[in-house]
């Protein structure tokens, strides 16, 4: 097997007063060929493996929030001389898209997007209802009792996750199981 590297960009004479970026067949075997050994596959193939199980995990992880209180602002940029677009209760889940100094830049389950301070959020995993309607299970499948159903836009706070259902508490009150599907975010790992 030969392997051809070409990330080196030199210059090749034609004469003694021209150059030119195309070397000759000749000098290219001559400079840019080599043979590999079945280690130097098996090590150049798990670098290029790691790497891409690298940038795979790195589209995978995204990172959920929770408000810490009440009527907290949601900024138009990472200040508070920026205005207030929105505001948000305590739970509230969202997604931080980056950061900024002590600002996150978050979207909520709905796509309105805003700046928050980084001490009104904490790593409290809160899933909020986004469909219209849902049943609350006493556990993970849909044979399992209807013990509540809940509406767009209630929050629970997470408590366990088995399979694609969520065993979620509502405000010390009531827990239960809800699919996956009917929640935002979906997989609040």
């Amino acid at each position: 097997m030969v392997l051809y590297i070409c990330a080196i960009k030199n210059r090749f004479k034609k004469s003694d007063d021209e150059q030119t970026d195309q070397p000759t067949n000749k000098t290219f075997r001559k400079s840019f060929t080599m043979k590999t050994t079945t280690f130097q596959r098996l090590f150049l193939g798990t670098v290029v493996a790691l790497f891409i199980v690298s940038l795979s995990a790195t589209g995978i992880a995204a990172e959920y929030v929770s408000v810490t209180k009440d009527g907290v602002n949601m900024r138009s940029g990472p200040d508070t001389t920026n205005n207030v677009v929105w505001q948000v209760f305590q739970s509230y889940p969202l997604e931080v898209i980056r950061r900024e100094g002590k600002w996150a830049y978050v979207v909520d389950f709905e796509g309105d997007k805003g700046w928050i301070y980084e001490t009104l959020i904490s790593s409290k995993k809160t899933v909020i209802v986004n469909v219209e309607t849902g049943n609350m299970r006493s556990g993970p499948s849909t044979s399992d009792s209807i013990v509540a159903i809940v509406k767009k836009g209630v929050v629970f706070e997470v408590l366990e996750i088995k399979g694609d259902w969520i065993k979620v508490r509502y405000k010390n009150e009531i827990t239960g199981w809800l699919y996956n599907s009917l929640l935002w975010p979906s997989n609040p790992r």
